[in-house]
């Protein structure tokens, strides 16, 4: 399988494929990808204006950050899941359940794996999906570095099935230290949490309140206090290192305040059956090791027929979010390496608020292709960067022409400006009274069930 590198230059635009609609393939239904194919249905596919396809190997999307609210029980997958068959029909576009595997740029084709489910038996057959228009936005996954031992015994919170996985095995670990006759282990009820950026720190903030609040449901046996601890493991010299050093300080300060363990300038050498090896020598014990350090795109992506990656596996694209060597690819999201305009040499980082600028910037690009006009760089506007550390505070600075410039945020506001985040995905996805009509939904049977998910 080869392909010819494209030799238009990186303003071209494309055309309709012969004798049919534009056929514009989205691979990947995460916060980017599902945004997109949303928009683009609502405005080409419902006019009859172009064949939109989404193909996604999982069934229903969630935001990704959130996940360390499944993985610490505070919020239930069921109600935040967004249902991709249902999404398809009512915004018109299709969707393809499969994983992409491959890539034929000569012939415009992508290739899609057959979907086996969790019984083992397949629901598909491997097919080949052409395109005229292709965007990739498969996301990103956890880099463990290839330490020895992490992807064996650390969970990696790359998917709600991970998420989940991590907080069944939680509860089973309070169960089983309520219900034995001896003395608890030296690595029993303790977490480790290898990462200390927002992924880490968020999830060791929510696991501090409900770990306690699982121990208040009649496990009178453990002491929160005395048998639970949380240690987060981070190598650089302060958690938090890639945000501003204050946010990082504030931060720090909550988590003392919690008893959480910090960890930093330590570097894991090996992750044990029952705790992690630090390349110091020293052992720390845990019972669970969750591992939030670093991300990469994935593997599938680094001999993608000819096309440009990085050393973390991500698509290298121009301003226009075009891939270097075809005009007829994009790349949005955490998989792709998008130049910071006005920052020689730094690429954006891979955070939602990329993802859904990059997303809205693309139903543009997607349009001048359609009527042959010139595409348009994409400039990244950082709007600042918010961390949650569950109802304990949140903390963070918002930028840009909105605050006028860097405001620092800490207490209620800012957990109004975090939530915010997510509501924005939300009205991209389903509109202003879904979006309403959902929240208001949740608010009232929050009051009636469990504040903590107990299985």
């Amino acid at each position: 399988m080869t392909g010819t590198p494209s030799t238009r230059g990186p303003e071209a635009t494309g055309t309709a494929s012969t004798g049919g609609l534009h056929r514009i393939v989205i691979v990947g239904g995460g916060a980017g990808g599902l945004e997109l194919a949303t928009r683009l249905g609502d405005t080409l596919g419902r006019r009859g204006k172009a064949e939109v396809t989404l193909i996604e190997r999982a069934r229903t999307h969630f935001w990704k950050p959130h996940l360390h609210e499944i993985a610490a029980g505070s919020m239930d997958i069921d109600v935040y899941e967004t249902d991709y068959i249902a999404q398809s029909h009512w915004h018109s576009f299709r969707y393809l359940i499969g994983e992409m595997t491959g890539l034929d740029r000569r012939a415009r084709k992508v290739h899609v794996a057959p979907f086996v489910d969790e019984d083992g038996d397949q629901v598909t057959d491997a097919r080949t999906i052409g395109y005229d228009t292709l965007v990739v936005a498969v996301g990103s996954r956890t880099n463990d570095f290839g330490t020895p031992g992490a992807s064996r015994h650390a969970i990696a919170l790359d998917d709600p099935p991970a998420a989940q996985r991590f907080h069944r095995r939680l509860v089973n670990a309070y169960l089983r230290a309520h219900a034995q006759a001896g003395a608890l282990r030296p690595e029993q009820l303790q977490v480790a949490i290898i990462g200390a950026g927002a992924t880490g720190v968020e999830l060791a903030a929510e696991l501090h309140n409900t770990t306690r609040t699982l121990v208040s449901y009649g496990l009178d046996r453990i002491d929160p206090d005395r048998d639970i601890r949380l240690i987060l493991i981070e190598a650089a010299d302060r958690i938090l290192p890639a945000l501003p050093e204050r946010l990082s300080t504030a931060a720090n300060h909550l988590l003392d305040g919690m008893r959480v363990a910090v960890r930093t300038g330590a570097r894991v050498a090996e992750v044990l059956p029952d705790g992690v090896r630090l390349a110091s020598g020293e052992s720390i014990p845990a019972e669970l090791v969750v591992w939030a350090a670093g991300v990469k795109a994935p593997d599938f992506l680094q001999d993608l027929e000819g096309l440009e990656t990085n050393r973390i596996n991500q698509l290298v694209v121009r301003a226009t979010l075009q891939t270097t060597r075809d005009d007829d690819i994009f790349a949005i999201g955490d998989c792709a390496a998008a130049p910071w305009l006005g920052r020689d040499g730094v690429v954006v980082p891979p955070r939602a608020q990329a993802a859904h600028q990059q997303a809205s910037h693309m139903v543009g690009q997607i349009r001048n292709r359609l009527r042959g006009r010139e595409l348009r760089p994409w400039r990244y506007r950082d709007f600042g960067s918010l961390v949650s550390l569950g109802e304990y505070s949140t903390v963070g600075n918002l930028m840009g022409s909105l605050a006028g410039g860097n405001l620092w945020l800490e207490g209620t506001f800012a957990r109004i400006m975090y939530l915010s985040l997510y509501k924005m995905h939300e009205l991209a996805l389903h509109g202003f009274w879904k979006m309403a009509l959902d929240t208001a939904a949740r608010m009232i049977t929050r009051r009636t069930e469990p504040h903590v998910k107990l299985h």
